[in-house]
């Protein structure tokens, strides 16, 4: 990790604190979604939906894509501004993408790394491949032409989806023949996935509705006129998401239209809050441990990704002979006696993220930056 990372000085000057705050909050749910201390008792609102419909965990995952395109729309501009020729941003981008998209499979592999039936998709392949195209579009494309390709998208998978040859089953979308048509053997599921090849191209949509708030932001207006732009779009493109639920479900595994407008007009709806409050009303101190955790959000994901895994492979005896893994017996030694199962899982949870917090605090208090 040390060697693909290049860790520097967090500039001071030009940040948008919301922003780091906004990507912190995403983390933090991330992590605790992806860390009960049993997977036998969770909380509803902390799962995925099954299949269509939404809860409070199928927002993270747009959310995260969603910050990236606001990231992207600042520092293009920004490089550019500073005379940074086109072709050296595209192979830092290019860079850029491959290192995510292999920490990915290294996630993936880890740590068994069973190259014949490793999993090609995943968070880490889609948050890359969204990244390095939403990145292209924007340097060829002016804000007309990125707003079109968004909805050309979001508009042209879903009239695939819903052709005759398609179903609207796991197993039965023209998403999950092409996956198992390209990665048989290396998926999630028996024949498709969520962060399948299809499905990716409506999630660099999500990934664009970012960069058009990344533009809105930068663009000369007062402080009250972009909240108010963010929050008004927010509105009308949840409520707009919610009508066409009747026609085309919201729904995460498929990245369906009407998930993608429902989840970024929350999304623009979060970001202006935490605009409002932390950049214009100057209300940070309850944001402190989000930006820590903001500042550095692949690093934070990919270690508490790794460590976890890992506690599955220390073996801890018992006084009765038997044997757990380090997990297992860290949830049933200190959380189980706490509460009950699904309030000790859930508790599990909180802390190891207040670990992970410790971790971003102090690379937060050097003022450290690891980019990846």
């Amino acid at each position: 990790m040390a060697a693909a990372a290049a860790a520097g000085r967090v500039p001071q000057a030009g940040r948008l604190r919301s922003l780091d705050a906004f990507r912190g909050i995403t983390i933090v749910a991330m992590i605790v979604v992806n860390n009960p201390g049993t997977w036998n008792y969770v909380y509803s609102p902390l799962q995925h939906a099954a299949w269509n419909g939404w809860t409070p965990t199928d927002f993270i995952f747009p959310f995260f894509l969603f910050i990236i395109g606001v990231a992207i729309s600042f520092s293009l501009d920004q490089r550019r501004g500073r005379g940074g020729r086109k072709r050296d941003i595209i192979l830092s981008v290019a860079r850029r993408t491959l290192l995510i998209f292999a920490l990915g499979l290294f996630l993936n592999g880890f740590p068994l790394f069973d190259w014949s039936a490793l999993r090609i998709p995943g968070v880490l392949q889609r948050i890359a491949l969204c990244y390095g195209a939403a990145s292209l579009v924007v340097l060829t494309c002016d804000i007309r032409g990125q707003c079109i390709t968004a909805l050309v998208l979001v508009i042209s998978y879903w009239m695939v989806m819903l052709s005759p040859s398609s179903g609207l089953t796991p197993e039965a979308t023209v998403g999950a023949r092409i996956d198992d048509l390209l990665l048989r053997g290396h998926l999630l599921h028996d024949g498709w996935d969520p962060e399948g090849v299809l499905s990716t191209l409506p999630a660099i949509a999500t990934t664009l509705v970012g960069v058009l708030a990344g533009h809105w932001l930068r663009a000369p207006r007062d402080a009250t006129a972009r909240v108010t732009g963010l929050a008004l779009a927010g509105v009308v493109a949840v409520g707009l998401g919610l009508a066409m639920d009747r026609w085309c479900p919201i729904n995460k595994n498929l990245w369906s239209a009407s998930y993608v407008v429902f989840t970024a007009g929350a999304a623009l709806g979060g970001l202006a809050v935490c605009y409002w409050l932390i950049d214009v009303r100057r209300y940070r101190r309850w944001a402190t441990p989000f930006i820590a955790y903001g500042m550095n959000p692949i690093v934070a994901y990919v270690l508490s990704t790794l460590i976890a895994k890992e506690m599955l492979l220390w073996r801890v005896p018992r006084g009765d002979g038997s044997v757990l893994d380090l997990h297992s017996y860290v949830f049933e030694s200190i959380f189980l006696p706490l509460a009950r199962p699904v309030d000790a899982s859930l508790l599990y949870a909180v802390a190891y993220t207040f670990v992970w917090l410790g971790v971003a605090a102090v690379l937060y208090r050097n003022r450290v930056l690891i980019k990846i």
